[in-house]
């Protein structure tokens, strides 16, 4: 499942680690250093989420979420973000979440939680709605130990959750480019098939409420080319109004929200 992290071989201006704390400015544009994207698991994890204590993963039965009171969720009401559809950058998706906060919300019969292992460092994560394609979120922790602190927030597969800013799996660049206000930046074409964001280019999508921050990937048509392909290389950088880029009809094909 956790093999997408291993091939996807984003640009190397992607490399920064997670955990660093970035709020990109108004009117600035967001540099690289501020992007996410999925090369990034790659990287070492931070400490706090490389060794938790206990050092492997415990058997299945200590992966229940913690008890819930029955006022919390009640039997005969839905969870109370049940109708949720979007991710924002508080409430139970602020950083300082937890997979607690998450069963209060949700109901923790919808949110199941693993320990699972990425480039060799253990980390935490909870999922909402495992078993549900279009309602499934992934979170990982900061502090998988007290699964607490979200350090990333994954919206990919069949998921039909959007991000901070509007933004869903599916869209295409003109799409992104609407809620941008304006045309942004991507690199070429790499050799998984993936073009990511490179910078916002101090368009609407450059700063997000609450200090996040995302990473967007997206994929050309399938019916695309040899030639049209071949004219995005992974070591240059295009505009989204750019001709060749359209060409290639890229659409979002994960996004990650990180803090």
């Amino acid at each position: 499942m956790y093999g997408r992290w291993a091939c996807a071989g984003l640009a190397a201006s992607f490399s920064v680690a997670l955990a660093a704390t970035v709020s990109a400015q108004q009117g600035q544009d967001l540099s690289p250093e501020d992007q996410l994207a999925p090369s990034q698991m790659m990287q070492p994890m931070p400490g706090r989420a490389a060794n938790p204590p206990g050092g492997q993963a415990s058997s299945a039965a200590s992966h229940a979420p913690k008890p819930v009171p029955a006022a919390a969720h009640g039997s005969a009401k839905p969870a109370a973000g049940a109708t949720l559809k979007a991710v924002a950058c508080n409430g139970a998706f602020s950083k300082d979440s937890s997979n607690l906060k998450l069963a209060i919300m949700f109901d923790q019969q919808n949110v199941t939680y693993n320990d699972i292992t990425v480039n060799g460092s253990s980390v935490g994560a909870s999922t909402i709605y495992p078993k549900d394609p279009k309602r499934r979120l992934e979170i990982w922790w900061q502090n998988p130990a007290n699964r607490s602190g979200i350090y990333l927030i994954l919206i990919n597969g069949q998921s039909t959750w959007a991000a901070p800013g509007g933004m869903k799996l599916g869209q295409t660049l003109a799409d992104l480019e609407k809620l941008n206000k304006k045309p942004f930046k991507l690199k070429g074409v790499d050799k998984d098939n993936n073009i990511a964001v490179s910078d916002w280019d101090g368009g609407a999508l450059a700063t997000l409420p609450g200090g996040c921050k995302s990473g967007v990937t997206l994929q050309p048509d399938p019916k695309a080319g040899p030639e049209a392909l071949s004219a995005l290389p992974a070591d240059k950088e295009f505009s989204s109004n750019d001709p060749a880029m359209r060409e290639a009809k890229p659409k979002v094909s994960e996004i990650l929200i990180g803090y």
